[in-house]
């Protein structure tokens, strides 16, 4: 499968004149948030990512098209301030169409800005997207990346970003307040997480970095990759560089050397992809009144936020490789990071690509099993017979029922490749469903043919 990602890189656009200048500072500091403590909390956050993504200072939007957008700010010509708004979300959140060989659809992403008595600032701008398979069209990690740049003067706002799915009538919309800084001489910007970038020369270019709108990268797997800019440092200055993880231990403190003489100055700092714990991370820079803090994420995948490396073995329990995951679950802390990215590219079955989309569509399966069987066991319909076959062989071919109000409740799934049909058996006024005993052993034998296939590929 190809990752198919839209880049959309910066346009400045200049919808407010030079001002007077502001003081410093930065949006409002988002929440903390603890590491879960069982697997139920796990799922919280896994089915629930717009709540999460909002506790740390995200504009996120939920159903029926989540996404989730951040700000980063710099300091731009004159004494305006360059708001740079980043959107990520993912394919299966659209509607495609098919086009030839292809596949294609269209997303309209709408940014306001009201400021207390001036008008409001509106903006609008649409997009194509193009896969070549219906199975990217499917996609639930970060398949595209929307970016656009706004020169503000300095000031409290309310920000709102509405993304809409023009093909299939929906929207979403996400509203926060924000606090666009200045940046007069001698400043610095907040942390900026980003994917990649590089320094720009002067204030009248536009930020060259493409920022990761979620903040979350995996651990194992990708660097941590954090910006700052200086402005206006008359003389070479040392700023202090900080990584806290959940419980505010200390896990990097260094200085960030600037020569000073320059308009802008940029340092990117690349952490090792075992470097941060998993969990929340809180990245500052400065001192005193000035310091400045963004927060960030180490999930075990970029598309997941799996946190707890206990629950995540808990979570794979229908995934196969029984012997891996037994050792992973007995290995010392000091070797999980290094195990895991071994367990991760040793089951991808596409290396040319950023992501395992066996691991992907695993947990894709996991959510939909979690809310389609949610009746049965209060909010673990993951691990429920239905739940645990769907996860494991994907949804049926066919699926018939037993008509309403009969004593005994029977579903049958019908799996046409595996040439199985399976038979889930239940007492009328309760809602569980069981495999009947022909069909756990039948089951058991259709996993082990399913689970050879996903290992040889």
């Amino acid at each position: 499968m190809i990752r198919t990602r839209s880049m959309l890189y910066p346009v400045l656009l200049a919808l407010a004149g030079a001002c007077g200048g502001g003081g410093g500072g930065s949006s409002p500091a988002p929440g903390g948030r603890p590491e879960p403590a069982s697997s139920e909390q796990t799922l919280t956050d896994l089915f629930n990512l717009t709540q999460l993504y909002q506790r740390m200072g995200r504009l996120a939007g939920g159903n029926p098209l989540p996404f989730v957008g951040s700000f980063a700010f710099f300091a731009g010509r004159g004494d305006s301030t360059i708001a740079l708004l980043s959107v990520s979300l993912d394919n299966r959140a659209i509607s495609f169409q098919r086009a030839g060989r292809d596949f294609t659809a269209r997303y309209r992403v709408e940014v306001g800005f009201q400021k207390a008595g001036a008008l409001p600032l509106r903006y609008a701008r649409e997009e194509g997207v193009t896969v070549t398979t219906f199975q990217e069209t499917q996609r639930a990690d970060e398949t595209i990346l929307f970016q656009q740049a706004f020169l503000l003067p300095a000031g409290e706002y309310t920000a709102s970003i509405v993304v809409r799915d023009p093909g299939g009538g929906t929207f979403s919309r996400a509203e926060a307040p924000i606090q666009i800084p200045g940046f007069p001489a001698g400043s610095f910007t907040a942390p900026v997480v980003v994917y990649q970038a590089s320094p720009r020369p002067d204030l009248w270019t536009e930020p060259n970095a493409v920022l990761n709108p979620r903040g979350t990268v995996a651990h194992g797997g990708d660097s941590l990759t954090v910006l700052i800019e200086a402005y206006g440092l008359t003389a070479p200055t040392k700023v202090p560089f900080s990584l806290r993880d959940a419980q505010d231990k200390q896990l990097i403190s260094r200085d960030l050397e600037f020569e000073g003489g320059k308009a802008v100055e940029s340092r990117i700092v690349q952490l090792a992809p075992d470097a941060p714990s998993l969990g929340q991370l809180t990245v500052t820079v400065g001192q005193g009144a000035e310091q400045k803090r963004t927060i960030a994420l180490v999930s075990f995948s970029r598309t997941w936020v799996l946190t707890n490396y206990d629950n995540l073995i808990d979570l794979l329990r229908y995934f196969g490789y029984e012997d891996r995951l037994s050792q992973l679950k007995k290995a010392p802390p000091e070797e999980r990071a290094q195990l895991w990215r071994k367990f991760w590219v040793d089951t991808d079955p596409i290396p040319n690509t950023p992501e395992n989309e066996a691991l992907e569509q695993y947990f894709t399966r996991v959510a939909i099993a979690n809310e389609r069987f949610r009746e049965e066991g209060a909010s673990q319909g993951w691990k429920s017979d239905r739940g645990e076959v769907l996860i494991t062989l994907g949804p049926p071919d066919q699926e018939i029922e037993t008509p309403p109000g009969t004593d005994n409740r029977y579903v049958q799934w019908t799996y046409s490749e595996y040439r199985a049909v399976l038979t889930f058996q239940g007492q009328l006024g309760f809602s569980r469903l069981r495999l009947t005993p022909n069909s756990r052993s039948e089951f058991a034998q259709v996993r082990q043919i399913a689970r050879q296939r996903l290992q040889n590929r």
